[in-house]
């Protein structure tokens, strides 16, 4: 069995990672941190043209219909890239709750960015007061939402919205939706925290002290070979998750809170090592590494935290 991906699959993450390269994500992180969302939304738009934003919708609403394990590439270069926004939500979990909405065709063509509460575990919506549809979900029922206040998350970029329900709500599968969300944030997670071990190692073999390259010292490679081990052993968790999900298995939740937690541990040993590695530099606002260690803070526990997850593992053995 051959469990690599595919040269469309590699294409398609090829061609994210063009795009996003040419698109200045860092410069629109941070002014969407600072409330322009302008070219924020510009990236929105290039992965449209993508399509990125049409993976998880139907085909009878112009979508993909994209198993989990294609949402599962695009996610991971997102996270690489630091893409602000609601992506999860939006990209993943909004078309499972929509399901045969019509609704769903705005999200597929980027006209429209979705967010989602579902409480317990996501009590407040990421981003709700850029979104043009804010959703609010729980035991087997979605209905529209209505933001009221403001938290600020430890990521500027990420804004976190009460929510309250309006209107009439409508079934849906609030289940296969939540594992969506955790596996898409877990994809990120490992994106993000590839990308800062690839920025760790290049900085290491550059950087001088005591008239040494710093990545010559035994203690610095070893630090970034237990990222590498970290990354490498998480991601194939999160594939393995993605196939349970598309195959309906009833180990679905178990093999994703495995991906989520191996992601979370990952991502956070990413950010130190490359924050130790950086030094000082690494503090500051102006370096693109502080973008993605708030980030990874922040996505940690953005749908179910490490330790929620672990416990779900070891309540299905």
């Amino acid at each position: 069995m051959n469990f690599e991906l595919d040269a469309s699959q590699r294409d398609f993450a090829a061609s994210i990672d063009g795009a996003m390269a040419a698109a200045d994500v860092p410069a629109a992180i941070r002014a969407w941190a600072a409330g322009d969302t302008g070219p924020g939304r510009k990236v929105w738009a290039t992965l449209a043209d993508l399509g990125v934003t049409a993976l998880a919708v139907p085909e009878e609403f112009d979508g993909i219909g994209a198993d989990p394990v294609d949402l599962v590439v695009a996610a991971e270069r997102l996270g690489r890239w630091g893409v602000p926004g609601p992506v999860a939500e939006s990209i993943a979990v909004a078309p499972i709750l929509l399901a045969d909405d019509e609704r769903c065709g705005a999200l597929a063509s980027g006209e429209s960015i979705a967010t989602v509460a579902m409480p317990p575990r996501v009590p407040r919506a990421v981003d709700a007061d850029v979104a043009g549809l804010v959703l609010l979900a729980s035991d087997g029922e979605v209905g529209l939402g209505a933001t009221s206040d403001r938290h600020d998350s430890v990521d500027p970029a990420r804004k976190l919205f009460d929510v309250t329900a309006t209107g009439d709500t409508q079934k849906t599968d609030t289940a296969t939706a939540f594992e969506y969300g955790a596996l898409i944030t877990a994809a990120q997670l490992i994106g993000a925290g590839q990308a800062m071990l690839d920025g760790s190692v290049e900085y290491a073999k550059q950087r001088s002290q005591f008239g040494r390259v710093i990545g010559s010292y035994q203690a610095i490679k070893h630090a970034l070979a237990n990222v590498h081990i970290a990354v490498e052993m998480a991601r194939p968790l999160i594939y393995g998750a993605a196939l349970s999900l598309g195959s309906g298995s009833p180990d679905t939740a178990r093999d994703v809170s495995a991906a989520a937690a191996a992601a979370a541990d990952a991502g956070l040993l990413s950010a130190r090592t490359a924050l130790q590695t950086h030094g000082a530099i690494g503090y500051t606002q102006e370096h693109d590494l502080s973008l993605l260690i708030l980030r990874v803070q922040a996505l940690r526990s953005a749908w179910g935290d490490p330790t929620w997850h672990r416990r779900r593992v070891l309540e299905a053995l």
